[in-house]
C-alpha cells in the first residue's frame, strides 16, 4: 500500500510541476488522486475517536487504517482523522457521500489526504530559531 501511496505522491508531484507546459494537467492531477486511498476527515467531534471513525466509513469498502488525531499535551481529539481504504475507488466513493454529511453531531469535511513534504516541518523546538530573521533561540544562527 505505501507503494500506491508513494506512485500517487509522484503522479501528483509531477502534474503539478509540469503544469505550466501542458494543458492536460488537470486531467492527469485527477487521475493521480483517484489513486489515493487516504482521505482526510476534518470537524470531527471531540467524542470520536478510532473506533467510531473507522466504523462511520467501513460501508464504502476495506477501510485499513482509521486515525484521529490527538493532541500531545492533552491527549484530547485535535478534531482531524485520516481514513486508509485499500483501494482508490472506496476512498473516491466514501469522500464523495461523506464529504458535508453529519458524524457524531458534527458536519465534516472529507478531502484526499495531501502527503506531508520531507524535511522540517515547524513546530519550533530547539532547532527552530525564534525572533525576527530567524535570530536567537536556541540552535538559530547568530
Amino acid at each position: 500500500m505505501a507503494a500506491f501511496n508513494k506512485l500517487g505522491s509522484l503522479l501528483r508531484h509531477s502534474a503539478l510541476t509540469s503544469s505550466a507546459s501542458a494543458g492536460s494537467s488537470p486531467a492527469m492531477f485527477n487521475a493521480a488522486r483517484l489513486m489515493s486511498t487516504k482521505l482526510f476527515v476534518g470537524g470531527l467531534s471531540w467524542n470520536t475517536n478510532d473506533d467510531s471513525l473507522r466504523e462511520a466509513f467501513t460501508s464504502f469498502g476495506d477501510v485499513t487504517e482509521a486515525r484521529v488525531i490527538n493532541d500531545r499535551e492533552s491527549g484530547r481529539s485535535r478534531g482531524f482523522g485520516f481514513v486508509s481504504f485499500a483501494n482508490g475507488d472506496d476512498a473516491k466513493s466514501a469522500m464523495d457521500a461523506m464529504d458535508g454529511k453529519e458524524l457524531e453531531g458534527r458536519s465534516i469535511r472529507v478531502n484526499f489526504a495531501n502527503e506531508r513534504p520531507p524535511g522540517n516541518r515547524g513546530g519550533g523546538g530547539y532547532g527552530g530559531g525564534g525572533g525576527y530573521g530567524n535570530q536567537g533561540g536556541y540552535g538559530g544562527q547568530y
